[in-house]
């Protein structure tokens, strides 16, 4: 599971090795509860999580609240959002009037915490993971 740990916010994407299955930003109040959530249903064994904004105090609350077993590793998290707004239109092409707006003039039409998380796992994997056509976000 890749985590884009903040302060009103966090980012988070559920993945297998070479695909993403589910990603999501969430109010950081919700955060833990969907991240174990998604232990209890899926069995994460690793948490990939960026090391700059509020990493510290996630890092200890994710320590105290995941099984021991789970890994939680920390990376690089500078320039991510950068990359993560390229990421976002290649996992989501741009449509209609978007296309015809220069690359680097485009911003994406949401909150991409989400697409940092994945940057993280990429960048802890070493490779893009694919986005499955499916999403498996709790209700």
């Amino acid at each position: 599971m890749g985590f884009d740990p903040g302060r009103d916010k966090c980012g988070l994407a559920l993945a297998t090795p070479t695909e993403i299955w589910a990603h999501e930003v969430v109010a950081s109040d919700r955060a833990l509860a969907l991240v174990q959530h998604w232990q209890r249903t899926y069995g994460i064994r690793q948490v990939i999580m960026g090391n700059q904004t509020t990493s510290q105090h996630w890092l200890q609350t994710l320590q105290a609240h995941l099984p021991a077993d789970v890994g939680i590793h920390q990376v690089d998290e500078r320039n991510s959002t950068l990359v993560a707004r390229d990421r976002y239109w290649q996992l989501f092409p741009p449509r209609g009037v978007q296309k015809f707006i220069p690359h680097g003039l485009r911003l994406p039409p949401r909150p991409i915490d989400d697409i940092v998380a994945i940057v993280l796992l990429e960048r802890h994997c070493g490779h893009q993971l694919c986005l499955k056509s499916f999403d498996f976000s709790p209700p």
